[in-house]
């Protein structure tokens, strides 16, 4: 009986310690940053995920930005305190992997057109929702500058 009891509690010692391995993230990190406001979080976030990929080149980063944060994915955009150009910056970071989207529902709410955005953006049918699958389907931490 002793025996059984040693080998029952050593199985599921093992059991649990395996899953706990397996329970361990593999891979790059993967992120999601929300912006839903250009004015605000646009250079800060910029900034960022500049800072973010310099300690952590091999994470992958989707902006996904909707109601008035995808003024900062349009053509000539700038900030408007000192004037700096959002789509210099946004290419610099496109150029390391990162994606940039902008969500439909906004465009259709705000008269926006796909050609009013720089080349670097792409396009989702829903910003919010896009956030909720990164996080729950795919995994990605999410942070919201």
């Amino acid at each position: 009986m002793k025996k059984l009891l040693s080998f029952l509690t050593a199985l599921v010692l093992a059991l649990g310690f395996c899953s706990t391995a397996l329970a361990q993230p593999t891979g790059n990190t993967k992120v999601v940053y929300h912006i839903d406001d250009a004015e605000t979080q646009g250079l800060k976030g910029l900034r960022n995920i500049r800072n973010h990929l310099d300690t952590s080149p091999n994470t992958i980063i989707i902006v996904v930005t909707h109601a008035n944060g995808v003024d900062l994915l349009m053509e000539g955009a700038k900030d408007k305190k000192n004037g700096t150009e959002y789509a210099p910056l946004v290419g610099a970071l496109k150029s390391r992997g990162v994606k940039f989207e902008v969500c439909e529902i906004t465009l259709k709410n705000r008269n926006l057109k796909k050609d009013q955005f720089t080349l670097d953006a792409d396009f989702t049918p829903s910003g919010v929702v896009r956030v909720a699958d990164l996080q729950y389907k795919d995994g990605f931490a999410y942070i919201k500058p």
